[in-house]
């Protein structure tokens, strides 16, 4: 692929801060939704509580760890770290465990500690032995169709908020916006100069949000509520789904996670710290294989091997700690975002300083209200139309890695079919409290598969 913008290479200012809100706008919504939906189970928990998470505080922690992670990886890895759903069990188990809900919040904290110490171990271990393990564990034939199930398994997503009709618009509204969208971007993508190559989803999300705002408005005026996509209510009052963040203010600090902890430490106790290690270290064994997919996938759109430089050891370091930092601030483990990886693949901008500008910036907007305000009024099918184009681009990023692979031989036949059909069909593994995520089973079973058939004859 050729790149606009090389990974070290630096926009000028005013590009940048473009660039950086595209990356922002890609992450920031999955992000926010995060801790809106634990909270979901901290109210389910603790009805009377009025203690909950925070999405600023975690579009704030998300910014930190995606700088360590910079920091960690040498400026040399071009990916925004943000909220972890895979470890959405996980935090709600670690605040159902607490007494009160002041000691959730410091089990939120040391899920994530312990997270990202399982991280840093392994990083030690790649250190002392190397990377080539995990090449021959996870060659092309394997890492490459389990990249292209990553995409595929947030395809439902991606066409479900398209169909979402918003407050009670018919769903075929709500894909006429989804559609405009994803048509805005790829007419960009595709013809635009060189400024709409590179910020097709702005335009996108822009041509989208007006047409929503259109139809809305004509809904109201003439009464016909299959148009009305949008709640100009609630853009109004600046209420999000957590009733705490509005338009009354302009800047607000949020309440980060370290604020919360209360009298928690007094009462802290080993059957505690066991319930929430049990919670969260088998998902984080379970979140290094994306790990490893993602990185492979960047690597491939970057055409430098980030397993070897700087290093898996220097990407696990950066994921394990980011996740300890960010979780500190806004509770909430940080993962790679597949967004992120999509949005350098289809705009060829792979410049780390856009990250690194995005990471300063979603903690800057994080204060601001009616910035977060604007973000979570964009309609689903909206951002649906523009995760289509995301989405799809981690699918082919995918299966470019196995276009040379030989299909003649059954071998390849077989680990391909298998990591797809597992993939493609959801297959999910859950133990207790403990989910393996499609995409690691998928993964599993293609590397058994490969090492079961390795030994084949030729054909």
């Amino acid at each position: 692929m050729k790149l606009i913008y090389q990974v070290n290479d630096r926009p000028k200012p005013a590009k940048l801060m473009v660039f950086a809100l595209q990356q922002l706008l890609a992450i920031m919504t999955a992000t926010l939704v995060v801790p809106i939906i634990v909270n979901g189970d901290i109210l389910n928990n603790f009805p009377d509580t009025d203690k909950l998470m925070s999405p600023g505080a975690a579009l704030f922690g998300a910014g930190v760890g995606t700088l360590v992670y910079v920091l960690c990886t040498a400026k040399k890895s071009p990916v925004f770290l943000g909220s972890s759903f895979a470890f959405l069990g996980s935090m709600a188990s670690a605040f159902a465990g607490a007494s009160t809900v002041g000691l959730g919040f410091l089990g939120l904290i040391i899920g994530a500690v312990l997270a990202g110490l399982v991280y840093v171990v392994i990083a030690i271990i790649v250190k002392s032995v190397g990377v080539e393990w995990i090449n021959k564990l996870m060659p092309p034939i394997v890492i490459g169709p389990t990249v292209a199930i990553i995409g595929f398994s947030l395809a439902g997503n991606a066409v479900g908020d398209v169909k979402n009709p918003g407050l009670s618009a018919d769903y075929r509204v709500s894909i006429l916006c989804g559609l405009i969208t994803l048509a805005t971007v790829m007419l960009c993508s595709v013809y635009g100069k060189k400024s709409g190559k590179l910020i097709p989803f702005i335009f996108g999300i822009l041509a989208g949000y007006i047409c929503a705002v259109i139809l809305t408005a004509i809904g109201k005026a003439a009464d016909i509520d299959e148009l009305v996509i949008m709640n100009f209510k609630g853009i109004k009052d600046g209420l999000l789904d957590n009733g705490k963040v509005g338009l009354k203010t302009f800047f607000d600090v949020p309440d980060f996670s370290f604020t919360m902890i209360g009298d928690g430490f007094d009462k802290f106790n080993a059957s505690y710290l066991a319930t929430v290690a049990v919670a969260y270290i088998p998902v984080a064994f379970v979140v290094f294989a994306e790990h490893i997919a993602d990185h492979k996938n960047i690597s491939s759109i970057i055409e430098t091997d980030l397993l070897k430089d700087p290093g898996l050891d220097k990407t696990l370091l950066g994921d394990g700690i980011g996740s300890m930092a960010g979780a500190f601030f806004g509770g909430c483990p940080n993962t790679t975002y597949g967004e992120s990886i999509g949005c350098v693949a289809i705009t060829k901008n792979a410049s780390v300083y856009t990250i690194i500008t995005a990471a300063v910036a979603a903690m800057v907007i994080s204060f601001l209200n009616p910035f977060i305000v604007f973000v979570n009024s964009i309609p689903s099918c909206v951002m649906g139309g523009v995760c289509m184009a995301l989405y799809g681009f981690i699918a082919v990023s995918g299966l470019k890695m196995i276009q040379n692979v030989d299909f003649n031989k059954n071998k390849n036949l077989f680990v391909v079919s298998v990591i797809f059909i597992s993939g493609i069909g959801g297959l999910n593994v859950s133990f207790g409290k403990i989910s393996i995520t499609t995409v690691a089973t998928s993964l599993i079973l293609g590397i058994l598969t490969n090492l079961m058939l390795k030994n084949a004859k030729e054909e």
